[in-house]
Order: structure tokens, then sequence, then C-alpha cells
């Protein structure tokens, strides 16, 4: 990551790492004994501005720990997202980094001023929102969090 986008937008630690895989269930078996018990959650038929453009699409989660990270696996079923993008790449993966913020909007603004562009976004309400952003010749998605309501 751009040691700019670090400072520029006072990010703290990596809060998750995301995985994207083709199978969630073998993907669950290969990781388990590394991170331990997984939570399933399934994430059908949810609307995200996805390059520009309101898209619908349809996830299968896992979520573990390792210390104070949460370990994401994502399995693509359905509808454009950045998760089919890198499918479609042929890979499979460490695909996104996470960090939490106070003010998604201001720090996206201020990661656009750097190069980055937010290609997936979503507001599920007044304190909860994520967005996806990437960087021209660079492969890792970061993902800004805002959950100011825990």
């Amino acid at each position: 990551m751009n040691d700019d986008l670090k400072t520029a937008l006072n990010l703290g630690p990596i809060d998750q790492v995301g995985f994207v895989v083709a199978d969630l269930n073998e993907a669950i078996a290969r990781y388990q004994p590394l991170f331990g018990e997984f939570t399933l959650m399934n994430a059908p038929d949810m609307d995200w501005r996805y390059r520009g453009r309101q898209e619908n699409s349809s996830l299968r989660l896992a979520f573990a720990k390792s210390g104070d990270i949460e370990i994401e696996l994502i399995e693509w079923l359905d509808g454009g997202t950045p998760h089919k993008e890198f499918l479609d790449q042929g890979r499979e993966g460490i695909h996104h980094l996470r960090f939490r913020v106070e003010d998604l909007d201001e720090k996206v603004k201020a990661a656009e001023e750097l190069g980055y562009e937010a290609i997936w976004i979503k507001r599920f309400a007044d304190n909860l929102a994520a967005a996806y952003l990437e960087r021209k010749g660079d492969p890792l998605i970061i993902e800004l969090f805002e959950n100011t309501g825990e």
C-alpha cells in the first residue's frame, strides 16, 4: 500500500484481509486449520454502486479471526462485482485489505485525490458504509469501512 494513502487518510491498522475463492466450502476446509472456525453469511440480492452504475449481486461469505484481524472468504454467486473480475482474471486468494474509518465519504474523497477510484460502494445506514478503492497498476484493493454505530 502507498504510504501516502496511509498518511493522508490517517489509517489505523489493517482490520480485515479478504480472500476471493471459487468454492467457499473448499476454502473453509483449507483455511479452518489455520484460522479456526468460520461463521457463514449469505449476502443475496444486494445493490451496490459498481463502476458508476447500480448493480445487484449475490455473495457467500465466511468470517474467522486471526488475533485482531478478521479473515473474510468471499464466494461470488451473481452480478457484477470486483470479486467476479478477480475470478475472471483467473485469480483466487488475497483480494483486499480493510481499514476502519470514521467518515467514509471524506476518506474516499481524500483517496481519490491520490489517484484511487471508488469502484464498489454502498451506504447501508447513516453510520454504516463500505467502499472498495483501486489504483491503476496496483492489483490490491483497499476497503474502507465505516461502522460508527458499534
